[in-house]
This record gives structure tokens, C-alpha cells and sequence, in this order.
């Protein structure tokens, strides 16, 4: 990752992420797949929803028949982070076209975002438009296909647990927050951790009370209050 904010910068910069989009596309299409899903609404759920962990929920809902009221209730409070996600990473197109913004910002998943975030650290906090749109469509088209293919392969794989697909994001998002730590010189080591540490001790005790996204959208908002008290004593 260099600091060029190119259009074929971007396609170049989400690379990585993508293997963390097949990983779980391919899990969720045989998911769809076992549940009787067929390839045209696997295709148009990755298109309209595009949200892995809120497709799952959409899944299972739909296999439990849950009313259409509690699915997109479920659905919102899943992505509810994704609020906090386009705040932060608005402040640096406020010069660009409403049209613009909502372009950016509807394809804005949390791999281009935690992208965006490391891209920062190499271009004095600026983003362009362009790049984003890169990183944003190559991701959105990779998910699609794979989904697609993850439900044309469902036949074959039964337990897509047994490959570690469930894991692609995990370990993706590890690889994220390394580089996030290693290439931000704005805030020491320490306070990196410092926030690291308190957001997993906060994720393990509001996991006991809350929905993992619930608790996970919580976490966030402690760890960004944390993060404000001990950055000044950098």
C-alpha cells in the first residue's frame, strides 16, 4: 500500500481483503443452498443486502418463518455499525456531492472501511473519491460471484465448517488491525493496545448481556470514548 489515491490504486489496495469476501460468500451461497435457496435470490440478496453476517440472520429467519417486520428489524440492528463507520469516513469527502457521498457510502462494508482507515496512515489523512469507488465495487462484485458459486457448489460441500471458511473474516480482520497498528504513527504503540485490550475486555463482559452485534456496536462506542481520555497523553 503506497500513497496513491488512483482508481487502479484502489483496485490494487483491496486485493487482500478479497480472500476474506470468497471465504464467507462461498460459505454463505452453500448456506443458501442448504436451505433451499435458489441461485437467482442468493444473487439478488448479495446484490440488494450485501451484508454477510445480516445474510445468515436473513437465512435462518426465512427458514424459521419469521414475519418480514422482525427480519428487516434483525437485518438494521445487525449493520446498525455501519452508522458509525460512514460518520467517520465522511468527514473526509464533506467536499464532495451529496450523489457522491451516498455512492461511497452505500457499498461501504467494514473490510473497505478498516482499508480506508490503513490507507490514511500513507496519504496524511486525505481519501478520494475514486479510490474508494475501486475498493468498494471490486469487493462488491468478488462477494457476489462468490456467494453465487458457494450456492452452485452447495451440493457438493455440506459443512463448509470443516474448510474454515468461518474463520475468513476473523483472520482477515486480524491481518487489518496489524496493519493498522504498524503503519499509524499519529498514536504510540501503547495506546494502540490500550484500546485493543479495553475493546476486548468490553466485547467479553457486554457479550453476557447483548447480541453479538449489539455488543459489538457498544464496544465500539466505549472504545472510541477510551480512546478520546488516554490519546491526550500521548
Amino acid at each position: 500500500m503506497d500513497a496513491s489515491l488512483t482508481f487502479k490504486s484502489g483496485l490494487k489496495d483491496v486485493v487482500p481483503t478479497l480472500f476474506g469476501y470468497i471465504g464467507v460468500g462461498l460459505a454463505m451461497g452453500i448456506v443458501a443452498n442448504t436451505s433451499h435457496l435458489s441461485v437467482l435470490a442468493v444473487l439478488l440478496m448479495s446484490l440488494i443486502v450485501y451484508a454477510g453476517s445480516a445474510q445468515f440472520i436473513i437465512i435462518s429467519m426465512l427458514l424459521a418463518g419469521s414475519p418480514v417486520s422482525a427480519i428487516v428489524l434483525s437485518t438494521f440492528l445487525i449493520n446498525s455499525r455501519m452508522i458509525l463507520m460512514s460518520l467517520s469516513i465522511a468527514q473526509y469527502f464533506k467536499k464532495e456531492s451529496l450523489a457522491q457521498n451516498i455512492a461511497l457510502g452505500s457499498l461501504l462494508t467494514d473490510e473497505t472501511f478498516a482499508l480506508s482507515m490503513n490507507k490514511l496512515n500513507q496519504t496524511h489523512h486525505q481519501l478520494r473519491p475514486r479510490w474508494l469507488h475501486a475498493a468498494n465495487i471490486i469487493a462488491y462484485l468478488v462477494w457476489a460471484v462468490a456467494t453465487v458459486v458457494g450456492c452452485l457448489l452447495g451440493n457438493l460441500i455440506t459443512d463448509p465448517n470443516q474448510f474454515g471458511l468461518d474463520f475468513a473474516v476473523v483472520g482477515m480482520f486480524i491481518g487489518l488491525l496489524y496493519l493498522q497498528i504498524i503503519t499509524d504513527r499519529s498514536k504510540s504503540l501503547k495506546t494502540q493496545l490500550l484500546v485493543v485490550i479495553f475493546v476486548a475486555i468490553a466485547m467479553f463482559f457486554l457479550m453476557r448481556f447483548f447480541p453479538g452485534n449489539i455488543a459489538l456496536l457498544i464496544a465500539a462506542l466505549l472504545g472510541c470514548g477510551f480512546g478520546m481520555v488516554v490519546s491526550p497523553h500521548d
